[in-house]
């Protein structure tokens, strides 16, 4: 059973939410937060799977309360849901350790397939925002062209093959891809990428996305 919680300072939002839980096998509510700070709490006291997160809420808000309770190290998966198509909000979300970013305009069973796939250490973006979200933070973190480039330490016990799957990783490509661009099943591509998150120490792709662009494995076209 995989346990959510809800942080939205909207009560007919928690309400909504907790019905489409509730009424997804396998899903269960635990509780529901109204601000930032009670997210943090409830999130500490009672380990839920995933919190849905909105960012604009009274005091701290969704960003803040996301970095608090990924900072923790704990289990819990984000996957934040905003009424605000924008790229600022989606890029700072998943940079404080976020693994999902949906709007709420998204359907029901976009909703309950983005709790599943941060559940088990998957991420997932709006559509609308993904290459958008990667096409921005390649431009805002990428060293000038012919800056030298440091080896990356996170970098270090990756294999050659490793390597080469984190850079498809950070291309955006899904596992169908890589298999069949690297000539691999995609099974044995599966653990890959789950050997290159531990070693990286990544949560899901998108933390993977990020080490890639930091790393300079992923630059994008002049």
């Amino acid at each position: 059973m995989t346990t959510v919680l809800i942080a939205d300072d909207q009560p007919l939002q928690r309400m909504g939410f907790r019905m489409l839980i509730e009424g997804t096998p396998g899903l269960t509510c635990v509780g529901e937060a109204g601000h930032g700070a009670q997210a943090v709490r409830m999130a500490a006291e009672l380990r839920p799977d995933v919190v849905l997160m909105d960012i604009r809420m009274p005091g701290m808000d969704g960003l803040e309360a996301t970095r608090r309770i990924t900072a923790g190290g704990g289990r819990t998966h984000i996957l934040i849901v905003t009424t605000f198509d924008l790229d600022e909000y989606a890029h700072d979300g998943l940079r404080a350790g976020a693994s999902g970013f949906l709007l709420k305009d998204a359907r029901p069973e976009e909703i309950v397939s983005g709790i599943h796939a941060v559940a088990t250490g998957d991420a997932v973006v709006a559509p609308s925002l993904t290459r958008r979200l990667l096409d921005a933070y390649a431009h805002q973190v990428l060293a000038p062209a012919g800056a030298p480039v440091v080896e990356d330490p996170r970098l270090a016990t990756l294999s050659g093959r490793e390597r080469e799957v984190l850079m498809a990783i950070g291309r955006g490509w899904n596992n169908a891809e890589i298999a069949e661009r690297l000539v691999l099943t995609e099974s044995t591509v599966k653990k890959h990428v789950g050997r290159v998150l531990a070693k990286i120490g990544a949560r899901d792709r998108i933390q993977a996305v990020i080490t890639a662009y930091d790393a300079g494995l992923v630059r994008t076209k002049p």
